[in-house]
């Protein structure tokens, strides 16, 4: 019996970095999660957000969806969409990348585009008023516990198997808070300790997939106190990162992977002997229109 596109939803290579750190005692580890059929770790969460729902008879294929996103998780829904037999309307701010747009009409999903002055809070208060109007269902990523039971179920556990249980740092993203809640939960069952690092952007900085929301729209499904501390990042930084994952590791990854990796490093330089492992969101491919990459 051959597998379908949705079995190949994970497992991503948890891979050394080489010369990035330099001198250390410590190892700093990638999470590739570019590697996913859609090109992020949003795949992990769509799939279940989409299954779970369905399983507990609150949708049924030919449905309509609605979500606010600003990129993959759009991408990641509307794939999962395809596989499934859903409609799915995405929202999202205009001055996002033309790649993700793209790609996400190829799977078929229909796109409301916002102004960009409102950001993601007014793509989501959007998808509100879409859904309130009868246009669809909304999964909402933000409080649906199905998002980070994801991480919960194979992200985290991978990484403990990848490392032999000797993970001693973890530093995610946040955005939705997904990754960082559902990994961090599984990170506090086991009996080593592991530190939980979250990554936010500095006053300013535009990192996609990296946000620090305001009060009213803080995700229902974060927990602060699952995270043992934040550590803020540039765009500048994110930005160099990502291209020195590149020309340095052959690593072709997305912004919020530099913020990610700037945030592992800092780290890094306070601890000795420690295994990092940080997340890799996506791949760079997503972001060749924003210019981070010189041609």
């Amino acid at each position: 019996m051959h597998n379908t596109i949705e079995n190949f939803i994970g497992h991503t290579p948890l891979v050394r970095l080489k010369r990035i750190p330099s001198e250390t005692s410590n190892t700093i580890l990638a999470k590739l999660e570019g590697n996913n059929p859609a090109g992020s770790v949003k795949d992990r969460p769509a799939y279940s957000m989409i299954m779970r729902a369905q399983q507990r008879g609150d949708i049924r294929p030919g449905d309509t969806l609605i979500e606010a996103t600003s990129g993959n998780t759009g991408i990641a829904l509307a794939m999962a969409a395809a596989i499934l037999g859903y409609r799915m309307i995405l929202v999202m701010p205009e001055n996002l990348s033309l790649e993700r747009r793209q790609v996400m009409s190829a799977y078929g999903a229909e796109i409301v585009l916002t102004p960009k002055e409102g950001s993601m809070e007014l793509a989501r208060d959007t998808a509100e008023q879409l859904c309130n109007a009868g246009k669809g269902i909304i999964l909402d990523q933000f409080s649906n516990p199905d998002n980070p039971l994801a991480h919960y179920e194979t992200t985290a556990p991978e990484i403990w198997q990848d490392t032999a249980g000797t993970v001693t740092h973890f530093v995610s993203s946040m955005g939705t808070t997904g990754t960082i809640m559902g990994c961090a939960r599984y990170f506090r069952e086991q009996e080593q300790k592991v530190e939980i690092i979250g990554v936010q952007p500095q006053e300013n900085a535009q990192i996609p997939g990296i946000r620090k929301w305001p009060e009213a729209y803080l995700p229902k499904i974060y927990q602060p106190e699952l995270v043992d501390r934040i550590l803020l990042v540039s765009q500048q930084e994110a930005e160099e990162m990502a291209r020195r994952l590149a020309r340095e590791e052959g690593l072709f990854t997305g912004i919020s992977s530099g913020g990610a990796l700037a945030a592992a490093l800092k780290v890094s330089a306070q601890v000795q002997n420690a295994v990092i492992v940080f997340i890799v969101c996506d791949r760079g491919d997503r972001y060749l229109s924003t210019g981070v990459f010189p041609s």
